[in-house]
């Protein structure tokens, strides 16, 4: 049952750098009723550009982690129901409808998984992991909110049913080698604190096995060598992340002589 009454939506986007990105999302989303960008004070125009748009909001807030900043951003909004979109993520005319549709719906959902395609430059990823990405992105603002122990790949925590959508999320993720590695970098390091705080204790299990598995299980078992050279390159620049991590977690235990 449709909704008598209009339920209007707020859009939230968190940016650090993403000058390549911005316009085109904030055109993509020009659909919501509000739209907010928390950046954190990038180092290009990133801020400059989404300050420009006269229907968004521009907010600049110092980066701590994913789940810090995105909650952050949904204190911010005025409304009930939250579509929260990365800037290399782009809602297609279908996908928008079925929001439009599903945040209207007179239901118990509280939540819904949408469905991402990932995109390897301009060609579509099809397998490597890719194949079942799935990750909530429309929430009521009162039934969720980011998990701050996970502080990247946030987990969202949901207080009632979660429902999912049909049509699928576009997802610009790899533009070329070196952001994409810088990102997997990043993420790892980001990681590293997680592990931390489990008191991990990083070894040759860590440092060797764990990377080559992560290969192997992305490249053998989620079939990314049936997306050829491209998939030998988000398998590897994914293990690399998790060399990552724990290389940055010996760092920081010498350092604090744990």
């Amino acid at each position: 049952m449709i909704s008598s009454e209009k339920q209007l939506l707020s859009a939230l986007v968190i940016t650090h750098n993403e000058e390549r990105n911005i316009q085109s999302v904030l055109e993509n989303l020009s659909f919501a009723d509000e739209i907010i960008v928390v950046d954190s004070f990038s180092s290009d125009q990133t801020f400059e550009i989404a300050s420009s748009f006269k229907n968004v909001k521009a907010i600049q807030h110092t980066f701590e982690n994913f789940a810090s900043q995105r909650n952050y951003a949904i204190s911010l909004a005025t409304n009930s129901w939250i579509l929260f979109i990365d800037a290399d993520e782009r809602v297609t005319p279908d996908l928008k409808k079925e929001i439009e549709l599903a945040i209207n719906e007179e239901n118990q959902i509280a939540a819904y998984f949408m469905y991402r395609t990932f995109m390897f430059k301009k060609e579509r990823l099809r397998f490597s992991g890719w194949q079942t990405d799935k990750i909530i992105r429309l929430f009521k603002k009162e039934n969720a909110f980011y998990n701050h122990e996970k502080i990247v790949h946030e987990k969202l925590i949901i207080n009632g049913e979660a429902g999912k959508l049909k049509n699928k999320l576009i997802h610009f993720s790899y533009s070329t080698f070196d952001d994409y590695k810088q990102k997997m970098i990043f993420y790892g390091k980001l990681k590293a604190q997680e592990e931390l705080a489990k008191n991990t204790k990083p070894n040759f299990f860590h440092f060797y096995i764990r990377p080559t598995y992560q290969f192997l299980h992305q490249f053998l078992i989620r079939l990314g060598f049936l997306d050829g050279r491209k998939g030998f390159t988000i398998c590897y620049l994914n293990a690399l992340s998790v060399s990552s991590r724990f290389q940055e977690l010996k760092k920081i235990r010498i350092s604090k002589q744990l």
